[in-house]
């Protein structure tokens, strides 16, 4: 093959990797958004905690796969023990601030953050943990001639997948999902039709919490486990629930794609299209720095279109 033809096949598989790992940074993001977005949607509770049990889920399941070798094992064990802690702050805390304004919300949920990180320092330690890729996921996977793809991060495309459709089905199709929308609309019509509404509510926020530790399991492999790892995706899920829309699990899966394929496209190819503007090292500063601000300027342009998102949900 000529050189003339060799650059746009390039370009072409790398555009196609390029997508690929925003599709997966979109879906790591609705893992995060749509615990979130169901906790802020129907109990109207701002919980900037929401990435601790991100952390949390990484941290037991580094763990377990540590000790057992088991990634298998590793969620198995992760995801109930995020959900039983999720439910754990719930009970002791955020219950008392349901009837208190968003800023009691946020300064005690910041607090949370603090206590987490420290938390996870005290039973881990300041250093990093590393989990391995498990080995029957460690290959690539031809999809198309020429593009490899690694399998674990398919993997982690398809729980993404596979989440959105079970909570599609879970509040569309189930009693307990017409609940827990009911109760996102009218929470005293609910409690006078004797529904528990605590019940619902502890069993919200452990689903938020479970999902998030899901999220920090899955990304555990391709990251480093440490303490404070929550701070810096908690910042994109609430820009993919401001895009999508507060409450909404089709607003945080569309949201989510979008951020994901803004940020990876604009870090990946930004620095490119400036090389042919200026020399190296100011193209890539230039280019990295406008890929950093492409998600909170795309976020400015959907608010001016739509200020409460693509689908928000109602009453929001």
């Amino acid at each position: 093959m000529s050189s003339v033809h060799f650059v746009p096949v390039f370009l072409m598989l790398l555009f196609v990797e390029q997508l690929l790992n925003g599709l997966q940074l979109g879906v790591m993001l609705f893992l995060m958004s749509a615990g979130l977005t169901l906790v802020f949607g129907i109990m109207q509770v701002v919980n900037l905690a929401h990435g601790s049990f991100y952390m949390i889920g990484a941290y037991v399941a580094a763990t377990v796969m540590l000790k057992s070798g088991s990634f298998v094992l590793a969620l198995a064990v992760a995801l109930p023990v995020t959900a039983a802690v999720g439910m754990l702050v719930e009970l002791t805390v955020l219950r008392r601030l349901y009837e208190r304004d968003h800023l009691d919300q946020v300064l005690a949920t910041f607090g949370l953050i603090f206590f987490f990180n420290e938390l996870t320092r005290m039973i881990w330690g300041r250093q990093p943990l590393f989990m391995d890729v498990p080995p029957w996921l460690s290959r690539t996977v031809e999809l198309l001639p020429g593009i490899y793809y690694p399998s674990y991060r398919l993997l982690i495309i398809a729980v993404g997948i596979l989440v959105a459709l079970f909570l599609y089905l879970l509040f569309s199709r189930t009693r307990l999902g017409l609940q827990i929308r009911a109760g996102a609309t009218n929470r005293e019509m609910v409690a006078a039709m004797g529904i528990n509404i605590r019940v619902l509510y502890t069993l919200v926020f452990g689903l938020g919490a479970l999902l998030a530790g899901l999220a920090g399991a899955m990304a555990g492999p391709i990251l480093a486990v440490e303490a404070g790892m929550g701070e810096s995706i908690l910042i994109l899920t609430f820009v993919v629930i401001v895009i999508g829309g507060i409450g909404s699990i089709r607003g945080a899966f569309v949201g989510a794609l979008v951020v994901g394929m803004v940020d990876t496209l604009g870090r990946a190819f930004l620095p490119q299209i400036f090389r042919l503007l200026f020399d190296s090292a100011a193209a890539d500063r230039l280019g990295l720095a406008l890929a950093s601000m492409a998600v909170y300027v795309f976020m400015a342009l959907i608010l001016a279109w739509k200020p409460r998102g693509l689908f928000p949900a109602p009453g929001n």
